[in-house]
């Protein structure tokens, strides 16, 4: 590969960078997390309350996944305009629009107060959840991906990563300290609110600390190359990053979309699923198994970098196929220890799962920043994450609690898991390694079939303006 055009920036700048971008999609997975604990644990009475317990769970669930539908779009949106305006510019808005829909839901009346009208809003609301959260985690990565050099990239392409969990731990967290300090009555009556609300106080420091980074180097260098090559082609008509995306890079797409389906659809078994299989077939309390999932994230947290770390010395491949058979064969034992109603048994079961899935997830954002030519690299990576979160991690609990109660056994939805890891490790068994490419090479992974096609995919990436 040629060498990189742009020097990695200092130290202390690719550290606030990194900080950055681990604020805000902490921020925004919290919110997003938070939704799925209280769909959970008291949405379906207070949106629901008509409906049979499990029934109103798999309503309430399904609000949840309504959010995961609206990710796609956001994806596509975000990604057009991240790939022609830069990164930072969605990064913000994305933020803006997450933080404004949670701290709404805090407000929210319940059904109790507007009748249907309470569910309808609250189904709204979680679409502009998904919306905003479409757009962020492929800008997110892409900020800190394209910033640094290819030697620690999945390393640090990693800590964006951590927002998840870190999202996962804080959500849980404030959850689990209501539920210890107020009464179910006071904690369903207005408790529950407080989480969302605090989501307004989230966002005014995440901002803060997001505008005070720069666009990326590498992409500011393929926005100037675009632009003196536009003058070759400017009789031609010009494409949308998501047509260059499709014509140039379908594989990759379908590879990532692959690649999504069993860390999606595990990590939502795991942890928003667990709150209701725990509670209702092992006779687990509540607040037990918050504090599972609790210190299970704080784990998931710290072994993410690790794993991305990893990736950098034996690539992305192994260590996401390492994940993905891992957690397939996980799923009997986590459902058996479970069983057990035992808190330490349910800490290993959860936190066991979280780490294999950290595997798949650390080395996600550079492997899919990796497969992608700049000026399509934000819609391609977000297109391929976020499509494939629809058939994912969407219905995962609802398609959980669906079997659970059909057939009142963990074994359908394990054997569910399993065909998921399955899946992917077909698809990334199918992918080139990544780990060596040059990001600062706008061309460097557009087709080389030929002479002529590679002239024409640089060609389209200078249209993609």
């Amino acid at each position: 590969m040629s060498a990189p055009a742009t020097a990695p920036p200092p130290p202390a700048n690719l550290k606030r960078i990194v900080a950055a971008s681990l604020i805000g999609t902490t921020i925004e997975w919290y919110d997003f997390f938070l939704y799925g604990s209280a769909a959970a644990l008291v949405f379906n009475k207070l949106f629901f309350p008509d409906s049979d317990p499990l029934v109103g769970t798999l309503l309430s669930f399904l609000t949840y996944a309504v959010g995961f539908a609206a990710r796609p779009l956001g994806a596509l949106v975000f990604g057009h305009y991240g790939d022609r305006l830069g990164r930072k510019k969605l990064l913000v808005l994305s933020l803006l629009l997450m933080g404004g829909a949670t701290f709404a839901i805090g407000l929210l009346p319940t059904h109790a107060s507007i009748g249907t009208a309470a569910p309808a809003l609250l189904t709204v609301l979680r679409l502009v959840q998904g919306f905003a959260l479409g757009g962020e985690w492929g800008g997110a990565v892409l900020l800190v991906s394209e910033h640094g050099d290819a030697r620690r990239r999945g390393f640090w392409a990693s800590w964006p990563q951590t927002g998840a969990p870190a999202g996962q731990l804080l959500a849980t967290g404030v959850l689990s300290l209501l539920t210890a300090l107020l009464s179910d009555a006071a904690f369903g009556s207005w408790g529950w609110r407080i989480p969302f609300l605090l989501s307004g106080v989230l966002v005014i420091v995440g901002l803060w600390i997001r505008l005070s980074v720069d666009e990326s180097p590498v992409f500011k260098e393929a926005l100037a190359q675009a632009e003196a090559r536009k003058a070759d082609v400017a009789a031609e008509a010009e494409k949308l990053p998501l047509v260059s995306v499709l014509r140039h890079h379908w594989r990759d797409v379908l590879v990532a979309m692959g690649a999504r389906m069993a860390e999606n659809i595990s990590y939502y078994v795991i942890t928003a699923f667990i709150l209701v299989y725990a509670t209702t077939s092992a006779g687990v309390s509540k607040q037990t198994a918050l504090n599972a999932v609790l210190i299970a994230s704080a784990v998931h947290f710290a072994v993410i970098p690790a794993w991305g770390a990893l990736s950098d010395r034996i690539g992305r491949r192994p260590v996401y196929l390492m994940g993905a058979v891992g957690v397939g064969l996980w799923m009997f034992p986590f459902f058996s220890l479970i069983d057990t109603g035992g808190f330490g048994n349910l800490i290993l079961a959860v936190t066991v799962g979280l780490v294999l899935h950290g595997a798949m997830y650390a080395p996600q954002a550079a492997f899919f920043s990796e497969m992608f030519a700049t000026r399509m690299r934000y819609s391609g990576a977000s297109i391929g994450a976020q499509f494939a979160s629809v058939a994912a991690g969407a219905p995962a609990p609802l398609i959980a609690t669906a079997l659970l109660s059909d057939y009142g056994s963990s074994t359908p939805i394990a054997l569910y898991v399993i065909a998921a890891a399955v899946l992917t490790v077909v698809a990334v068994a199918a992918a080139e390694e990544t780990r060596h490419r040059d990001l600062a090479d706008a061309d460097a992974v557009l087709p080389s079939d030929g002479g002529a096609d590679r002239k024409a995919a640089a060609a389209e990436d200078a249209r993609t303006v």
